[in-house]
């Protein structure tokens, strides 16, 4: 019901939209090429792609106009795009989007939009085979909803850092190719990101190979299955990552709780920005009732002040790396 309720929403934005962008189209027409920027206009739709080409520019920055459009907190299940970002999508030389569930409204934006040379980029249409589908993991309580019968594929693919390496290599060639002037410095700030990205997984392996502990128990959704499944971990969950349940059924705190006991975890894990309440619960039924609460940051809820305070997908990263080797000693 809740993703019905947003795909009409999303549809009457939509609907609005695109009057408006013919009328646009029609005013733009008339006025020539006045008004277009030398500049390179690239959109991403998260954080992570943000980051990831803001690294690949460097300091050709100046060259490029990078917006992000989830920018107050708003995650990537709960986005709607606006009458103002999609006109901006329509113009733009570069889009990058996720490609899962959640941007079904893409398809729509992109057949309607006013630049016909835009180059796109569908993240998981790019990591091919290396995608994974949404899994529902015993004890975790199912969506309340019906769900199509093709695949629902885990959207959350930044949160594994070999995933990043391709996904920056492809962008990297993208933008090569659109500022074909600048192409070698796009490369050489590509290679060294990348080198920076494959260090930090080698920590993580380094980390998860010689742990005491090799699952993890979240009493939250579970967006970290791409990261899990890259170190050899398991994990129990109360909710799948694309999940807008809050509530936790009885039978799923009683099996969390058990297996908390059963293999004496520490910990019980959360993502950010939650008011800890299920993991809490869950504590409360364990018999020791003496279990630590973590978070790890899925980085679904960035802010603009955020990136005003120099957050980054390496430091967001190399903190979960630290929250983890807490969790699994």
């Amino acid at each position: 019901m809740l993703k019905s309720k947003k795909i009409l929403s999303i549809l009457l934005c939509l609907s609005i939209a695109f009057t408006f962008l013919a009328c646009s189209r029609e005013s733009n027409q008339d006025s020539g090429n006045e008004n277009k920027s030398d500049k390179i206009n690239i959109i991403c739709t998260v954080f992570p792609q943000y980051d990831w080409i803001r690294n690949i520019l460097g300091s050709n920055t100046d060259n490029a106009d990078l917006t992000l459009l989830l920018d107050n907190g708003v995650d990537l299940h709960n986005y709607q795009p606006t009458v103002d970002d999609l006109a901006k999508i329509s113009k733009c030389d570069m889009f990058v989007y996720v490609g899962g569930e959640s941007d079904k409204w893409v398809d729509d934006a992109l057949e309607n939009s006013s630049n016909k040379n835009m180059i796109t980029v569908n993240l998981i249409d790019a990591l091919g085979d290396s995608i994974k589908e949404e899994e529902v993991k015993e004890g975790m309580d199912a969506e309340k909803e019906e769900h199509d019968e093709e695949a629902e594929y885990d959207e959350h693919i930044w949160l594994s850092l070999k995933n990043a390496v391709t996904l920056c290599n492809t962008l990297s060639e993208k933008i090569q190719s659109l500022d074909s002037a600048n192409a070698d410095v796009y490369k050489k700030n590509a290679d060294a990101y990348v080198k920076s990205l494959s260090e930090l997984d080698k920590q993580y392996e380094n980390v998860c190979s010689s742990a005491k502990t090799k699952t993890l128990l979240f009493g939250d959704r579970f967006p970290f299955r791409y990261m899990i499944d890259d170190y050899g971990l398991n994990y129990y969950a109360a909710f799948v990552g694309c999940s807008a349940e809050t509530e936790a059924s009885f039978e799923t705190i009683s099996f969390l709780a058990a297996k908390a006991d059963e293999l004496n975890l520490h910990t019980i894990i959360t993502i950010e920005g939650t008011d800890h309440k299920i993991a809490q619960t869950i504590i409360d039924n364990t018999k020791s009732k003496n279990q630590e609460i973590l978070s790890l940051d899925s980085m679904q809820g960035i802010t603009s002040e955020d990136i005003k305070n120099n957050e980054s997908y390496l430091t967001i990263m190399t903190d979960n790396l630290s929250i983890l080797q807490k969790a699994l000693a």
